[in-house]
């Protein structure tokens, strides 16, 4: 990265910055995920290394910033490797859980004690898909024991009732309706070839 971004390197990656790299995580994400439901382990490790490619890129790119804002890759290493450390206090100290469940109610008190944050909502980032975001903010609201009407028009209304009975299932409604709607692609592609 730094012979990319020196003079003399790659024009375009001597251009780039976190704005404009936006639309590339975004995309690498998604080519990750599709590696993923279609289970093709080469395709895997590829995306997951334009994956990485991004962080990579990213962390290049603050150690550009100014004094006080600036990080490196070892930085966002360290961060991560604190974080683990202090989110796992049954592996990495000695606090005892009965289970995987348990484990994900001490992550989430430990993170919203990190985060100092206020309200259940603070944290849920709104640009991710609808549906991924209707089943957070379900998902929150069910742990929280908070409870508001839907509001909103009749189509709205139907599909988060559905995120709602999707959770309460301990269902994913995103990688649901993606399974199914792959699976309707299918369908399609055989019906055009007949």
């Amino acid at each position: 990265m730094d012979r990319l971004r020196s003079p003399g390197g790659c024009p375009w990656d001597a251009a780039q910055t976190h704005q404009s790299l936006a639309k590339y995580l975004i995309e690498e994400t998604y080519e990750t995920l599709e590696a993923i439901e279609t289970g093709d382990m080469a395709l895997l490790r590829e995306e997951l290394g334009d994956l990485l490619l991004q962080v990579l890129f990213h962390a290049r790119l603050a150690e550009e910033l100014p004094a006080g804002q600036r990080f490196s890759i070892d930085d966002v290493a360290r961060d991560l490797v604190d974080k683990l450390v202090h989110r796992h206090p049954h592996v990495f100290a000695d606090v005892a859980v009965a289970g995987a469940d348990e484990v994900n109610e001490n992550w989430e008190r430990l993170k919203a004690a990190e985060k100092g944050r206020a309200s259940i909502t603070e944290g849920v980032p709104m640009g991710q898909p609808a549906l991924a975001l209707a089943a957070k903010l379900v998902s929150r609201a069910d742990r929280a024991g908070v409870d508001v009407p839907i509001e909103g028009d009749g189509v709205g209304e139907r599909l988060l009732a559905v995120v709602r009975d999707a959770v309460a299932a301990g269902l994913d409604p995103e990688l649901a309706l993606r399974e199914t709607a792959r699976a309707y692609r299918d369908g399609l592609l055989e019906a055009e070839t007949r």
